[in-house]
């Protein structure tokens, strides 16, 4: 049966439509605009490449607010904001303290393997020791920048002139130069959470994993250290401004804390770095997770987000001004590729020593997500509580 003119051409404008329809069916929904919390010093690496993402894709992303928060702060809340059923934060850009707090506390939507296929390949894109540390998240989160960390002792040449090798050398000095050494809340530093775990190693304390019932060597030391310390600054970056000030004399640092304060003029050029012996590197690394109750529309933008950031491009940003040294998670990103102001950053203020110490000693990965908060309420309650700001 043939069809009529008029019915065929009905046919085909409704056949036109509905293809249109189809073709542009993604674009009926709105750009979503993100609320990013930082608690790591992250975005110094990575908010340029946040940028990057929202200029590509205006259909997915309208605007982009970025927030700064303590990390110990943070998981309480997201907890009283789940509770209350809003959600005013997107993605949380954290340590391994923050994230470790939230996996204790239930707080992240689980990525991996619930998610995997939004994120094909991811485990593969990453360099073995980033590799290593993506399995502390316990699928919650995706690293997203690395740092062979610590510990290390960063001093004032002028006024040490035989620094510290050891812990028993590091305490004698610190006794003899009462105040003059300083280091932060582990729960909200870096280097002061390098220093914390990597002293069992340095002690040769019975566990090094088990800050509970393993440390006993550790504990007592921090102790007897806590008598010639004036007080503990919230984080590292105060504590980097007495150094720099000349309020202290010796901070106990990591790799990019010992970079980056120089290169901003912080802390003088000149200052310098000694190793321990027999030194075990704790590494660290920055983590991309999402807090439960976040929007469905929002979803599948933050995983393409997400998965933007791990592309080399923008993994060559994060050697930045050699704030996390090196920076890059994912594998095949050398400094060649990197901006040039960063060459130039790391050519003039990193250490050429460094490429022999990371290669010279063995490396962990940090603590668990329980046991690190064992260890962080343990140096509150028995090491810290009398003298932390």
């Amino acid at each position: 049966m043939r069809l009529s003119s008029k019915l065929a051409a009905r046919l085909g404008a409704c056949a036109l439509a509905f293809s249109t329809v189809v073709a542009t069916s993604s674009a009926w929904a709105d750009p979503v605009s993100l609320n990013v919390v930082d608690v790591a010093g992250n975005l110094a690496l990575t908010q340029k490449a946040f940028e990057a993402f929202r200029a590509k894709y205006p259909n997915l992303v309208s605007t982009i607010t970025y927030t700064n928060a303590p990390a110990p702060q943070l998981p309480g809340k997201i907890k009283a904001m789940q509770a209350a059923g809003r959600s005013d934060i997107d993605l949380v850009l954290t340590g391994t303290d923050a994230l470790a707090a939230g996996i204790e506390q239930n707080l992240w939507i689980k990525l991996l393997p619930d998610h995997d296929k939004q994120f094909p390949g991811v485990l593969d894109k990453y360099a073995p020791g980033p590799r290593k540390m993506q399995d502390l998240a316990q699928g919650d989160g995706i690293e997203v920048t690395y740092m062979p960390a610590g510990p290390l002792l960063e001093y004032n040449p002028a006024h040490v002139s035989d620094p510290p090798k050891t812990p028993a050398q590091l305490l004698s000095w610190c006794t003899a130069h009462p105040e003059k050494l300083i280091y932060a809340r582990p729960a909200n530093s870096g280097p002061g959470r390098a220093f914390l775990m990597g002293l069992p190693y340095l002690l040769g304390d019975k566990d090094p994993r088990d800050p509970i019932h393993g440390w006993d060597k550790t504990w007592a030391f921090l102790k007897q250290l806590d008598k010639c310390i004036a007080y503990y600054p919230g984080g590292t970056s105060a504590v980097m401004k007495e150094l720099g000030e000349g309020s202290r004399d010796m901070t106990v640092t990591v790799t990019g804390w010992d970079i980056n304060p120089r290169a901003l003029g912080i802390v003088p050029a000149e200052f310098r770095v000694q190793a321990f012996d027999n030194m075990t590197w704790v590494n660290d690394a920055h983590f991309m997770v999402i807090p439960k109750g976040v929007p469905p529309e929002k979803l599948d933008v933050l995983f393409k987000l997400m998965n933007f950031l791990l592309e080399p491009a923008q993994q060559a940003m994060t050697y930045d001004d050699g704030y996390f040294y090196p920076g890059p998670a994912v594998k095949d990103v050398p400094l060649s590729a990197a901006p040039a102001h960063s060459q130039e950053v790391l050519q003039k203020y990193g250490r050429p020593e460094y490429a022999q110490l990371l290669a010279d000693h063995p490396h962990v990965v940090p603590l668990d997500a329980k046991t690190m908060v064992a260890a962080f309420q343990k140096w509150d309650q028995e090491v810290g509580a009398q003298k932390s700001k």
